[in-house]
């Protein structure tokens, strides 16, 4: 690939990634919107890799006490903060592998990452994010995480393998009808992609080890690269938005795109 198209999938990938706009959504429109090829397997593993370290650098705070927590819980004890905190991320994750691994195994896959699937997922998770976020209550914090709650959260994570839903975008609205404020929500989401992520990461890994070679290394170190920088700056400026913007905007887009999306399939 050229640093251009590097540079574009990268970006995209560290911009939509823990923005509610689909990161999946929109590398699977690349090549089918642009005739360009797949940036493939290794490439899909460098930019998860680069969002992996922007997100665990932005929640430093919060990943310290949680792998702390996973010790002691995986010495049986739920004594702590970080232990409770390590457990509930737990239990969100296992549907996303689980679902994930049947899908993959199932040859599923790539029968779901077609522009009108995109369009419609766009469009209604779009739609829903905003009823959500809208008539959710605000009177609950991160710190009041339940066991009941990560689990509802990790069933709704499970809809992001279908491209365009938005891994964060669904958490987000689960959050967000669960009573959590807009920036628990988001901080929320943004901790259970930690271990999603870094789960997806090995799982493409498994599917490119032994193909790589020094070219395809030097262009997956580059995809990283760029991929932590624009996950580290979409992080900053959405937290910060938060405190005093909505979701709407999002949905705005999202809608839009969908419209457009669905034009262009039906067409």
């Amino acid at each position: 690939m050229t640093l251009f198209q590097l540079l574009i999938v990268a970006v995209i990938q560290g911009l939509t990634e823990f923005l509610p706009v689909s990161s999946s959504g929109h590398l699977a429109l690349l090549p089918a919107l642009t005739g360009t090829p797949d940036q493939g397997l290794a490439i899909d593993v460098a930019v998860h890799v680069g969002t992996l370290f922007a997100v665990v650098l932005y929640f430093r705070s919060d990943v310290a006490v949680a792998l702390a927590g996973t010790m002691r819980l995986l010495r049986g004890r739920i004594d702590t903060p970080g232990a409770f905190l390590a457990l509930c991320l737990a239990i969100s994750t296992v549907p996303v592998v689980l679902i994930g691994f049947i899908i993959k195994m199932a040859g599923l896959d790539e029968m779901i990452r077609s522009v009108a699937v995109i369009g419609w997922t766009m469009l209604g998770f779009g739609l829903v994010l905003y009823w959500a976020d809208r008539n959710g209550g605000s009177q609950r914090s991160a710190k009041e995480w339940t066991l009941r709650d990560a689990a509802t959260m990790g069933l709704a994570q499970a809809l992001a393998l279908i491209p365009g839903t938005s891994r964060s975008g669904i958490t987000i609205t689960a959050a967000r009808h669960l009573g959590y404020d807009r920036e628990s929500a988001a901080r929320l989401s943004m901790l259970m992609s930690i271990p999603t992520i870094a789960a997806s990461g090995a799982l493409l890994s498994l599917d490119v080890a032994g193909q790589a070679d020094w070219a395809l290394a030097r262009d997956a170190a580059i995809a990283a690269a760029f991929a932590f920088i624009a996950a580290l700056l979409a992080l900053v400026v959405m937290m910060r938005l938060l405190k005093t913007v909505s979701f709407t905007p999002y949905v705005i887009y999202r809608v839009l795109l969908g419209i457009v999306l669905l034009v262009y399939a039906y067409s």
